[in-house]
């Protein structure tokens, strides 16, 4: 099952360019994006994958590569796998200070490398803002739900957001439809055979009188 309109929106990443943060008031002077409270892994498979990774990464595209000697993740007293903060953020996060400028480490290596960063990264970071549910039924059946990741789905910690880009008309500025800025995404989310019939779907509903279409509820909200 598929979010189809926020599979349709022009939704974008607007990190550097707006995006104000996830902290309890606007700053986007630190350009931190969704990365101040670290990343949380699916798995001990996703933690170690993002470990090996960083073994690879050098300081030039690295600003706390000597922080992450004595490593980058942690267990959090609920037993929840993170990665380390260094100075109030993501350990893997080069601030706008450093000569790579400000983003995560592990996507400068991809590109410097010419490699995805899905393997690279943890899967929260490279799936947002989709998100991946699988609800298995009573009788073993899996129903697997494609959307977009929500303020809610941080659970309390979502509601002292000061602000969040899929509820923001400024992230809405992409040039094309989410399902074709974000294919590498969805493809490895989903496989190849099923994003095929996806798209083939959704390329349908552009033909008049084919589907009936609803904007993004950003855009439908009451001013």
């Amino acid at each position: 099952m598929f979010d189809v309109t926020f599979l349709e929106s022009s939704w974008n990443c607007i990190f550097g360019a707006g995006c104000q943060g996830v902290l309890t008031g606007p700053t986007p002077e630190l350009i931190q994006g969704c990365c101040s409270y670290g990343a949380h892994f699916t798995d001990e498979k996703d933690q170690k994958k993002v470990e090996k990774a960083a073994k690879r990464l050098t300081a030039d595209q690295w600003q706390f590569k000597s922080k992450g000697a004595n490593g980058t993740t942690r267990v959090k007293k609920s037993g929840e796998i993170v990665t380390r903060l260094v100075q109030d953020a993501c350990i893997f996060l080069n601030r706008p200070d450093f000569h790579r400028g400000a983003g995560c480490a592990l996507h400068v290596m991809s590109m410097d490398n010419n490699e995805s960063y899905i393997p690279l990264k943890p899967e929260v970071c490279w799936q947002l803002p989709l998100r991946r549910d699988d609800d298995v039924q009573d009788d073993g059946w899996v129903i697997t739900r494609i959307g977009e990741w929500g303020r809610r789905d941080w659970s309390e910690g979502g509601a002292e957001f000061h602000w969040w880009c899929t509820e923001a008309r400024e992230a809405f500025v992409g040039k094309t439809r989410v399902v074709d800025s974000m294919s590498e995404e969805l493809i490895a989310m989903i496989g190849q055979s099923v994003y095929d019939q996806l798209l083939t779907y959704m390329n349908s509903r552009i033909m008049p009188n084919q589907a009936t279409r609803l904007e993004h509820p950003v855009f439908r909200k009451k001013s």
